[in-house]
């Protein structure tokens, strides 16, 4: 099923990749070009943007890069606009940040919990904040807000800000669905599970956690709590994400769409 996404516009915030490999925006920026939508990819490091760009223009799609932190308000408008200038509509919007900060509520600062929830939650805010009525003009559009299912589950350590922002995207996905529906907006979420991700390979405090700052051991780890025996990748995300954005879930909205190998099923 080639073109899914044939003369879609799409924005994918967060479309840079952390290190070398397929992030989640990475990936999904990648396929949705490949299904024929053009692409402008954000990302606040533009490096990383403009690589994911290039490569969908390597492959013969169209794409640009943006520049955007989602800490700033300016930024956000910045970015939707460049968007619309270069391409006349936003038809998709894929938001795809998302940090995590280990702490619980001792131990983490005030600033701590301001900047993670500026990043996970206001940037999401305000970038629905102005494509929204774009969206609403247009009479049409598809939002993909990334969670994780740190927003249903306790994962197993102190994870503070990233449960409670996740948590609050999930909910304000389902009012916003609600409330646009009779405009021909969708709102979902993708809840990805545990993922074999530069982000995760990365993040000091989580291979500390796992398995004392032993990157290999932390992927052994997190593969064996995993009923299917090993964590999911950027493109299981990516091919969730092509789904709500296409006109085939043109009748899905308010979706928590977990992406996990079915482990939220399991008791602990």
């Amino acid at each position: 099923m080639a073109g899914r996404l044939e003369g879609k516009i799409a924005l994918i915030v967060g479309a840079g990749s952390i290190g070398p490999g397929w992030g989640n925006g990475k990936a999904t920026a990648t396929l949705f070009a490949r299904e024929g939508a053009s692409v402008m990819c954000a990302d606040v490091n533009l490096t990383a943007a403009e690589e994911t760009a290039q490569l969908i223009r390597d492959e013969g799609g169209v794409a640009e890069a943006v520049a955007a932190d989602v800490s700033s308000h300016a930024d956000i408008q910045a970015m939707v606009e460049a968007t619309v200038a270069r391409f006349g509509r936003i038809d998709v919007l894929d938001y795809n940040v998302g940090l995590a900060h280990v702490g619980g509520v001792v131990e983490l600062s005030e600033e701590d919990w301001d900047r993670m929830h500026d990043i996970n939650l206001k940037g999401c805010f305000l970038t629905l904040k102005h494509v929204i009525p774009l969206m609403e003009a247009q009479g049409s559009g598809s939002i993909i807000n990334i969670s994780s299912i740190a927003s249903i589950r306790y994962l197993g350590f102190a994870y503070t800000t990233y449960y409670t922002t996740k948590a609050a995207m999930n909910q304000m996905t389902k009012a916003l669905a609600v409330q646009y529906a009779p405009k021909g907006i969708r709102v979902n979420a993708i809840l990805p599970g545990l993922m074999k991700t530069p982000m995760v390979e990365k993040s000091a405090g989580l291979a500390k956690e796992y398995a004392g700052g032993d990157v290999d051991k932390m992927w052994a780890v997190r593969n064996a709590q995993c009923p299917m025996g090993h964590m999911g990748d950027a493109w299981d995300v990516a091919y969730a994400a092509l789904f709500l954005a296409s006109d085939e879930s043109k009748y899905v909205t308010g979706l928590e769409m977990l992406v996990d190998g079915g482990i939220t099923l399991k008791c602990n």
